[in-house]
């Protein structure tokens, strides 16, 4: 278990094939199971396969261009009501998703719409009404790749532990 979530990858290439429904279905029950704030459940969930839109979605800026290519995105709307908490919430489901697309033989990316600017015109491209927050969708599909295609990709590896972990108090 502990080898299957310490492998799950950030994926921007995928197989030109569609996600099953009883898998898109899996991955919005452990969605709707993900623990938040308070119980609050501040999130709405936006299933999207049209490619038109998810090619409109992947030219709000560069770095998302890779979208356009993956079968299926889920987009997060959150209520709106409290941005510290909702965020942290926002996280929260995201990794279920991905760790649950994993799981099940599939690979899964973020990708943040941008600024304010970026994140209306995505709003206006999903329906989502302008006073919820909508600022990341989450794709998934059959990886091809996990390696980065884009120009400016960041480095690869992970820090020791030694250089991150502290016992009882604060040391560097």
């Amino acid at each position: 278990m502990i080898e299957r979530m310490r492998t799950v990858r950030q994926v921007r290439q995928y197989a030109d094939e569609p996600v099953p429904e009883g898998v898109v279905k899996q991955l919005l029950q452990v969605a709707r199971w993900t623990g938040s704030s308070r119980n609050s459940q501040p999130w709405h969930f936006v299933v999207v396969t049209d490619k038109d839109q998810l090619r409109k979605i992947s030219q709000l800026r560069a770095p998302i261009n890779w979208l356009a290519a993956a079968p299926l995105g889920i987009a997060i709307v959150l209520d709106g009501g409290s941005p510290m908490s909702e965020a942290y919430d926002e996280g929260r489901v995201t990794e279920r998703i991905l760790v649950a697309a994993h799981t099940l033989g599939y690979g899964g990316g973020v990708a943040w719409f941008g600024d304010d600017t970026q994140q209306v015109e995505a709003k206006r491209v999903l329906g989502i009404p302008a006073e919820r927050t909508a600022r990341s969708i989450v794709m998934i599909g059959r990886p091809v790749s996990t390696k980065d295609p884009r120009p400016n990709k960041a480095a690869g590896g992970r820090k020791a532990l030694s250089e991150i972990v502290s016992y009882d108090r604060y040391s560097k």
